[in-house]
């Protein structure tokens, strides 16, 4: 079924964040064919059957036209738009504030374009854990019981955190922590059973190929 003809509570969808300048890897990550297949596109067929729509948001319109030319909208059961980070090289927050601004949803999932080995079981386990007492869902690790490791960038938000967002940025308070911090959270432990910690792995060298 798709977005436009289900009401906004019923409706999922995902920001798939490609905004970053891919220092490391030295060059576009979205793009970079692993398995004879962009990156981006190991996320978004993953996506399929799961969610209704995809906001991609890249940091410039040459990016946006680039994307445009291998990412299919018949391969896909959900519509993608793309849209340009509002505010460029100042990490993921603006961008999750960018894709929030589009939604048709409440909420969210959000990932990083570097992450190809997230899973069907990760989406849909996510998504069943969304709980409208909460603005955030966000996966962590516990190691040894003592430290809290969470993952913030394969997490839901709802789009009223936008100007909690505004504020950090504004401050110039750029990590996605002072955000989980400063809004009402959902802590979900990745265990290895319903979660598994391979879901978060990501590309960010050319040796991780």
């Amino acid at each position: 079924m798709s977005s436009e003809t289900k009401n906004g509570e019923n409706i999922k969808s995902c920001i798939v964040l490609c905004g970053g300048q891919s220092r490391r890897m030295g060059r576009d990550k979205g793009s970079l064919i692993i398995q004879d297949k962009p990156m981006i596109k190991h996320i978004l067929s993953t996506l399929n059957h799961i969610i209704d729509e995809a906001i991609i948001v890249l940091n410039d319109k040459e990016r946006i036209g680039k994307y445009g030319e291998f990412i299919g909208p018949e391969e896909y059961t959900y519509t993608i738009t793309f849209c340009e980070d509002k505010i460029k090289n100042k990490g993921p927050m603006p961008g999750i504030m960018t894709g929030l601004e589009k939604i048709k949803s409440e909420y969210a999932l959000i990932l990083p374009c570097d992450s190809p080995y997230v899973s069907k079981n990760y989406i849909q386990t996510i998504f069943s854990e969304i709980d409208r007492d909460y603005q955030a869902i966000v996966p962590y690790h516990d190691v040894n019981n003592k430290i809290r490791t969470s993952e913030p960038l394969h997490s839901i938000y709802n789009k009223n955190v936008i100007p909690e967002i505004e504020n950090l940025v504004n401050d110039d308070i750029l990590h996605i922590k002072g955000l989980i911090e400063k809004i009402d959270t959902k802590f979900v432990l990745i265990d290895n059973k319903k979660i598994e910690k391979k879901e978060f792995k990501n590309l960010n060298r050319p040796e991780d190929i």
